[in-house]
């Protein structure tokens, strides 16, 4: 019987997974809309392919529009959509010590049943993607998104109690019950809950409160942290608590938290209220880290702080206020699969 485990997302990659936008919320309802929401992601995925290979999957009456945004080397596969959040419909990637790839198919059901979400396309993804990639296709009863959960490679998993706990998601679990799903799936032994997400992702046409927006382990014992500074804002409080909690929180070799703020920019609202711009929300490739820039004054220095975080690869940053102005961030749309031969036998 395998034992899974969720490598770090430093580990070596084999590829990236991402989905066209095709409709709905994230598209918008104007030509000027969609031109932004499909801009942003082709940027991404033509970032990422300088680095490692990206497949992109496109539903089938947009493969001619994608074709006009995308880089030639960027792998088009057809697929049913509902939406483009690859991070959330898309599978978990693990690997096991005998070098064989998995992929965990989490229940997902809109966020936690979200009545703007639609998702009897996207709930199809991750056996579609785990088919495709040749990975063991695992199949988890719990209702959860890969941005719902950060791993170390080393057994901790950051999580938040909005999420997992969510009724709207696993209804009667308790900690204890995610816990050991979380062991059976991801190879973890040890969950810190995080209290909550950040104020926007929480109101109406968020997550309910993501751990990747929130925080990430570069590296182990270390972890990186949304801080705003501004008292104005009611993230200021919030970040302050979750600052606060992992503080008084040990990683699963016993550690103590190296904790790096990252200042949020100095925006602070857009047309909708209060923003979660946040430079956690970053993807980890070979050799480089895809971060996410809003054209603040505050995106030069944590640019630096990645890369501090990061040795030796090269930080690019990408404009992502489009993107999280529809949800998300670059994290959010992105999936990456590790290299299982590469990650045999490694903590």
């Amino acid at each position: 019987m395998s034992v899974w485990r969720m490598p770090s997302e430093t580990a070596p990659q084999d590829r990236v997974w991402m989905a066209f936008p095709t409709g709905g919320y994230t598209l918008g309802e104007t030509e000027a809309e969609a031109h932004a929401a499909r801009s942003v992601w082709a940027a991404v995925a033509n970032a990422v392919v300088e680095f490692e290979p990206v497949t992109m999957l496109v539903a089938p009456a947009d493969a001619e529009t994608a074709a006009r945004y995308l880089h030639p080397d960027i792998e088009v596969v057809t697929a049913a959509l509902n939406d483009a959040w690859m991070r959330d419909i898309g599978p978990t990637f693990v690997v096991d010590d005998g070098g064989r790839l998995g992929a965990v198919d989490w229940v997902f059901n809109g966020w936690g049943g979200q009545d703007w979400a639609a998702w009897d396309k996207d709930s199809l993804v991750a056996a579609a993607v785990a088919a495709r990639s040749g990975a063991s296709h695992l199949v988890s009863p719990l209702v959860n998104e890969g941005g719902g959960i950060h791993v170390d490679g080393e057994g901790t998993v950051l999580v938040t109690e909005t999420v997992q706990l969510d009724p709207g998601r696993n209804p009667g679990l308790s900690k204890a019950d995610v816990e050991a799903e979380l062991a059976r799936t991801l190879g973890t032994s040890h969950v810190i809950w995080l209290p909550r997400g950040l104020t926007r992702d929480s109101e109406r046409f968020g997550t309910r409160g993501h751990v990747d927006i929130v925080a990430a382990i570069p590296s182990p014992g270390t972890v990186l942290v949304h801080s705003q500074q501004n008292p104005a804002h009611p993230d200021f409080e919030v970040s302050r608590d979750i600052i606060s909690h992992l503080a008084t929180t040990r990683d699963a070799a016993g550690r103590e938290w190296n904790i790096i703020e990252v200042p949020a920019p100095e925006t602070l609202s857009d047309e909708e209220g209060f923003v979660d711009y946040s430079y956690i929300n970053h993807l980890v490739v070979n050799g480089g880290v895809i971060a996410c820039t809003f054209g603040d004054p505050i995106d030069e220095k944590a640019l630096r702080i990645l890369g501090d975080a990061y040795p030796g690869r090269k930080v690019v940053g990408i404009d992502a206020r489009e993107l999280f102005a529809r949800g998300g961030g670059i994290h959010c749309i992105t999936q990456q699969q590790p290299s299982a031969s590469q990650n045999k036998g490694q903590p």
